[in-house]
């Protein structure tokens, strides 16, 4: 337990637990892990997907994006982590296939249709890669079916997205986690699922709610100490002005700049949306991470491992 000021955004007095993904440890005092990236492949609208229903996509250039990730991961230091999105079981499953095949690195399990995230994730588990396989994800909506199904399938780690309407300010958000009125926590719903690897994810609606996610994961840290971040990058995909009045170079600035806010009040992984956006975000996310990594070197003799970022890119 660290012993800081009474405000001091680069450390926590409660003990952080730290994840271990198939070799990508997530969570920690800031500084001791870097912020791990998480870059979306055969999203809503990806020029590589043909076919969104039967999962039908351009395998030389998914392979060249997902070779570029991981390059630069090893050239920064920062693990990174695949968001596997799909509209179907049939689909999610063959994008299961190829990015097991291509890459080592852990994957979410991505799909607005919790029927197909559970067939997808099964799959996953009976194809042996349960330790790589990240649902996405338990929130207020999950029945019980839902994570009876989980259990049953030993799903070891999963994203927990903090958001309801009702709970839109951070303080709120803490609640959704907690439980409150008599509905059950977050938390314990993960508990009951048998997940192991909570991840905490704040939501992010639009560009001015990045604010409520950053400050409700350093809320989550602080309290709970559990590995917490978002997405902060879908809002700004979806933020036309910047798109319209403004060059690429600004949309791709905002990109990374989206990301950089959360690392800086301890994110400790964030979805950087498409994942076309890694060669910009990484180099500024690994920036934050060692400067955030020598402070706390310095004040609170934190030591990071030798690929961190802090002993790789200055």
């Amino acid at each position: 337990m660290l012993k800081s000021e009474v405000y001091d955004v680069f450390a926590f007095e409660k003990e952080q637990k730290v994840w271990d993904i198939n070799g990508v440890k997530i969570g920690g005092q800031p500084g001791a892990y870097p912020t791990v990236l998480i870059g979306s492949i055969f999203y809503d609208k990806h020029k590589i997907v043909s076919d969104r229903q039967k999962g039908i996509f351009d395998k030389k250039k998914a392979e060249e994006l997902i070779n570029k990730q991981d390059e630069m991961s090893d050239k920064t230091g920062n693990p990174c982590i695949l968001d596997i999105v799909g509209d179907t079981a049939e689909a999610l499953e063959k994008h299961i296939d190829f990015v097991a095949s291509v890459t080592k690195a852990p994957f979410l399990v991505d799909s607005t249709l919790p029927d197909a995230r559970l067939a997808a994730i099964k799959y996953a588990v009976e194809a042996g890669l349960v330790e790589r396989a990240i649902y996405n994800s338990i929130d207020v909506h999950s029945k019980e079916s839902e994570l009876n199904t989980l259990k049953e399938l030993g799903v070891k780690s999963s994203m927990i997205l903090v958001f309801s309407p009702k709970a839109l300010m951070p303080e709120g958000r803490i609640e959704l986690l907690k439980g409150a009125g008599g509905e059950k926590g977050l938390i314990q719903k993960a508990q009951e699922a048998g997940i192991k690897n909570m991840l905490v994810d704040t939501a992010v609606l639009d560009v001015v709610s990045i604010s409520f996610a950053a400050q409700t994961i350093y809320s989550v840290k602080n309290e709970f100490g559990l590995p917490s971040g978002c997405g902060p990058a879908n809002a700004i995909t979806a933020w036309k002005k910047i798109k319209k009045e403004f060059p690429p170079a600004s949309y791709k600035a905002c990109i990374s700049g989206s990301v950089l806010v959360t690392a800086m009040v301890g994110a400790d992984f964030a979805l950087y949306g498409p994942i076309e956006e890694a060669e910009s975000v990484f180099p500024a996310c690994a920036m934050v991470n060692g400067l955030v990594a020598y402070y706390n070197k310095r004040k609170y003799r934190i030591r990071q491992e030798p690929s961190h970022p802090l002993n790789k890119i200055f």
